[in-house]
């Protein structure tokens, strides 16, 4: 199983999106091989002929927003082969009713139910990351701020739910450790302060963007005559947001993270910050339940 099963119009699709073909391509591998073991699907090849085709619906059984239409059609081409006919009916960061059907496959019976889960369950864990940020992306609208991720992402599944998060109207924080720094309590305890701490990465790495992590609005002066691009609001209440933002005066951005919650994000929205960080959005997000129906 490699990027070689992948259909040229999928592989330019993940591309548009963002995503690597090959990454995805040898996640689908890994995962799907982990649901055979070494073995073949003894049910379906047990109950189903060989020569059996089958055309099913993978459809909504409750109201959200879709993504990972592409990721699910990747696990389909490398267990069904070429021999596999989809439909498309909605595009990732659709709003969904209970009952859409999403897409339509055609293809060998067996292969379909030996590909349900596993592209069932990239599908729903993505489409519930996004119908979680764009709750929260409603919540907010017209503020000004937008929702952001963080890195509290399920482990080999971050760009699919960063994406995901993308798919619901919120946006990315960094990808990665080595994108963009995040000055922490730790790294302040380590370095001797926030100046300090803020300072050593400038000089260490002076092309990466630094976000400094504050908890004290007597913290932010030092920071931002530092030249911090970025500041964390550490659990800071809507009142002491309304005083960071007159006292940064539009010089950084500012992030407000830290005990928020859904009904809470417009308050700290309308307090002139620019971003929610919001780890619920991937650590939290319950799946969008998606079925298939096979019609024989």
């Amino acid at each position: 199983m490699s990027i070689a099963q992948l259909s040229a119009d999928l592989t330019a699709r993940l591309s548009r999106a963002g995503l690597d073909p090959a990454a995805v391509a040898a996640l689908v591998a890994a995962a799907v091989a982990e649901d055979l073991d070494g073995g073949v699907d003894v049910t379906s090849v047990a109950t189903v002929p060989e020569d059996a085709r089958g055309h099913a619906e993978f459809a909504a059984r409750e109201a959200g927003v879709v993504a990972g239409i592409p990721v699910a059609e990747a696990v389909l081409e490398v267990v069904c082969g070429p021999d596999l006919t989809i439909t498309r009916h909605v595009s990732d960061g659709d709003a969904v009713t209970r009952g859409t059907v999403l897409f339509t496959v055609d293809a060998s019976t067996r292969s379909l139910l030996t590909a349900e889960r596993v592209s069932l369950n990239l599908l729903s864990r993505l489409s519930g990351v996004a119908t979680a940020t764009r709750a929260w992306a409603d919540a907010i609208a017209g503020t000004g701020a937008a929702v952001r991720d963080t890195r509290k992402t399920t482990p080999g599944l971050r760009a699919l739910e960063k994406y995901a998060v993308r798919c619901g109207s919120g946006v990315n924080h960094r990808m990665s450790l080595s994108d963009a720094a995040m000055v922490k309590d730790n790294h302040v305890v380590a370095a001797g302060g926030v100046a300090e701490a803020f300072k050593a990465v400038r000089a260490a790495f002076p092309d990466v963007p630094v976000e400094v992590e504050v908890d004290h609005l007597e913290q932010i002066p030092p920071v931002l005559d530092a030249g911090a691009d970025l500041i964390l609001l550490d659990n800071m209440t809507p009142r002491q947001m309304r005083d960071a933002v007159v006292l940064v005066a539009g010089r950084a951005r500012l992030e407000a993270s830290g005990g928020l919650t859904l009904e809470s994000a417009r308050e700290v929205a309308e307090t002139g910050v620019d971003y929610l960080a919001v780890g619920a959005l991937t650590h939290s997000a319950p799946i969008l339940d998606i079925g298939v129906d096979l019609r024989a």
